[in-house]
């Protein structure tokens, strides 16, 4: 999952002016300093994983509030904020890049617009308060590390390991991979970079130790490292948008989260390929008793909480709908007899259910938190496995067996029906539930 949240994402210039004077009831605040607020505050959400709805929605009220109708036009790489009142219009173009997953800005941000609309903040201390927020530091590093180790180990156990010495190289290796990305965050600004080097160093270190024999599964302790890296708010935003006939914009986001996972493959396979091995086309997976499965599904919801920066308070939602979600899966494939696909979708239709009140009432990005609630489910076994069998494939030439085609065809389309299941199990209840809530809602409060 890397939506490279260490990145330092580019801000866009402000205007130079004078401090805005504090918002009343009945006097409007200036054309100048209440259009630098709204974009300042639009930026911050769109930077920071808010769907796109929820940042214009929240735009618009702040512009309202403001006395002011406002507007808000995202494309990849920038806003464009107008707002307009009887005596004219007025308007700029943010510089901002929809990259980063921070829950911590995105609910603070969310915060402040709400108290102004409500009156209990003023115009001035809504500047100073977007600054404040602009400049929060990420997670600290020793608790990046910490859970991004837990989070892979749970994978591996999601997904088979029962070895504790496989366990153990997950972990150090997901690890140290967190803190590599920590420092490249603090030497380049690239996008690519930081998944790209984890996942070098995830397939060096797994293809040692299957050379030196301290692990038979080569596989998974390649593997689980690098599912931490994949970018799933970026695809899951990507749909919404589609969803929502944003079509250029989502176009965007899912090209930008492919590019990262094809990083992410690309890193792996040269990592095994440094020390001579490659991943294996096809690979069995054992069956794994309900409590460890669903215990290792919270701890990967907790590790990808605070790979989106979640505060601590709030962590224990997502990872009771994690578990429950992964109940749910297990019991449709186990005791069901349901596909992976089947399961997925029951799991994400189950999530999207009750996260979405969830994160419109907390004000979090819909996509951080539902992603962070299913991680465990994304198919990023099947899409690495496919690039090793294509790797294969190319290396083989005419000398290559019929059943090598055949499992790369079948990971991937296993991987591509799951992300589809999953897809429409969390943006269903996402588009259909507010439909029917926010009459009802607009009305309570009028």
């Amino acid at each position: 999952m890397t939506s490279n949240p260490d990145a330092e994402q580019p801000r866009s210039p402000l205007p130079e002016e004078q401090p805005s004077p504090a918002f009343q009831p009945g006097k409007p605040l200036g054309p100048a300093s209440a259009l630098k607020l709204i974009s300042s505050s639009a930026e911050l959400l769109f930077r920071n994983g808010q769907s796109t709805e929820r940042m214009i929605e929240a735009s618009e009220r702040l512009a309202k509030a403001l006395a002011y109708r406002g507007s808000v036009f995202p494309r990849w790489g920038e806003l464009a904020v107008q707002i307009e009142d009887d005596a004219g219009s007025r308007h700029e173009i943010v510089a901002a890049l929809p990259a980063g997953m921070d829950m911590s800005k995105v609910t603070a941000t969310m915060a402040a617009i709400d108290k102004v609309c409500d009156g209990s903040m003023d115009a001035a201390a809504m500047g100073s308060t977007l600054e404040s927020i602009n400049q929060l530091p990420p997670v600290s590093i020793a608790r990046f590390a910490l859970l991004a180790a837990a989070g892979a180990a749970a994978l591996g156990v999601i997904f088979g390991t029962t070895h504790v010495v496989s366990l153990v190289l997950i972990a150090l290796t997901a690890g140290t991979g967190a803190c590599l990305r920590r420092w490249l965050a603090g030497v380049s600004h690239n996008l690519f970079i930081q998944p790209l080097c984890a996942a070098l160093f995830a397939g060096v270190i797994g293809a040692i130790a299957f050379r030196l024999q301290l692990s038979s599964s080569l596989r998974l302790v390649a593997v689980c490292p690098c599912m931490v890296l994949v970018p799933g708010p970026h695809f899951l935003n990507g749909m919404i948008d589609l969803a929502r006939a944003r079509i250029a914009l989502g176009a965007a986001r899912i090209g930008y989260a492919s590019l990262i996972t094809l990083v992410i493959c690309t890193g792996l396979l040269l990592g095994l390929a440094l020390v001579g091995e490659s991943l294996p086309a096809s690979g069995t997976s054992h069956p794994v008793p309900l409590g460890y499965d669903v215990i290792a599904a919270g701890i990967a919801v907790a590790a990808y909480g605070t790979f989106f920066a979640m505060p601590w308070q709030m962590l224990p939602i997502p990872v009771l709908v994690g578990m429950l979600a992964h109940a749910s899966r297990w019991g449709a494939i186990s005791v069901a007899g349901a596909s992976a696909e089947t399961g997925a979708l029951v799991a994400c239709l189950v999530v999207g259910v009750i996260i979405t009140p969830i994160a419109d009432h907390m004000r979090l990005p819909f996509a951080g938190v539902a992603f962070a609630s299913v991680v465990s489910l994304i198919p990023g076994v099947f899409l690495f496995r496919m690039a090793g069998g294509m790797v294969d494939l190319v290396t083989l030439g005419a000398r290559a067996p019929q059943e090598l085609l055949v499992q790369i065809v079948t990971d991937g389309t296993t991987a591509l029906l799951i992300i589809l299941a999953m897809a429409f199990g969390l943006i269903f209840p996402r588009m259909c539930i507010p439909y029917f809530t926010q009459p009802l809602i607009h009305r309570s409060r009028q």
